[in-house]
């Protein structure tokens, strides 16, 4: 399937990839839209990463995911990738994945049994594999809206603007007073999928905001990766910035919240 072309072009370039037929999905216009519903938001996967950039509903609705997404690539990218090809590709250290994992969202496949729904905890398998069929396409991703009061930060590290992350990190916070009601946490770049830092929500959960709090949910965060080793980093190394971009992504969210 070719979607904006992004990753599967220079896959194809370096022969990595050989397909033996590729289905165009750009004449598919039903494909591309932001639509707000009652307290969720749906996404075309054919939807530009651009067009998601500049949104005035992704802004009011998921001002996280607008953060982050200008952190995918260049411009020349943004304006080409589309959502649900960064999503179907589910490369580990893209931000996008990390996004569908962090804002607990959902995409919707369709295949010829029909319809089904997939959450993010279900949809990436392994390396650049998702739950999706050899016979289905991604043909929609939906977020919930994130809470008003809710303070979220994104952290990344990458050896420049616009390339995959090493590490990176993002964080939703929710308080009630001292407490912390609903914390989200999940990683990019640290192992063979995006994962979510559950260990480590539970001890904001548990234990709320404060710096000790913040400090003891990032070492946390830091033992629950299984980075690799690469010509990019070390896993020793992956392990240390997921601490120390667990620790800043979760100031910042602490101090947006209320």
């Amino acid at each position: 399937m070719l979607a904006g072309g992004q990753s599967l072009i220079p896959m194809m370039n370096f022969r990595i990839a050989t397909p033996a037929a590729i289905i165009d999905l750009n004449r598919v216009p039903d494909l591309d839209y932001i639509r707000r519903e009652i307290g969720i938001v749906r996404i075309g996967a054919m939807t530009r990463q651009r067009k998601i950039e500049f949104s005035g509903v992704i802004a009011e609705t998921l001002p996280l995911l607008r953060d982050a997404i200008k952190l995918v690539g260049h411009l020349p990218t943004r304006s080409r990738g589309t959502i649900g090809g960064s999503l179907a590709h589910a490369d580990p250290a893209a931000e996008l994945p990390m996004m569908l994992e962090v804002l607990e969202g959902e995409v919707v496949a369709h295949g010829p049994s029909g319809e089904r729904v997939i959450k993010a905890s279900e949809f990436f398998r392994s390396l650049l594999a998702t739950a999706l069929t050899s016979e289905e396409i991604l043909i929609e991703v939906r977020f919930p809206v994130m809470p008003g009061n809710a303070g979220y930060a994104v952290e990344e590290f990458a050896r420049r603007h616009g390339d995959f992350a090493i590490c990176a990190v993002a964080a939703v916070l929710v308080r009630e007073g001292e407490r912390c009601v609903k914390a989200r946490l999940a990683t990019s770049g640290t192992g063979p999928i995006p994962l979510r830092l559950k260990a480590a929500e539970g001890v904001l959960e548990q234990k709320g905001l404060g710096n000790a709090a913040i400090e003891e949910a990032a070492k946390v965060a830091a033992r629950a990766v299984e980075p690799m080793n690469d010509q990019n980093g070390s896993a020793e190394f992956r392990r240390h910035l997921t601490r120390v971009l667990t620790g800043r992504a979760l100031r910042r969210a602490a101090e947006g919240s209320g």
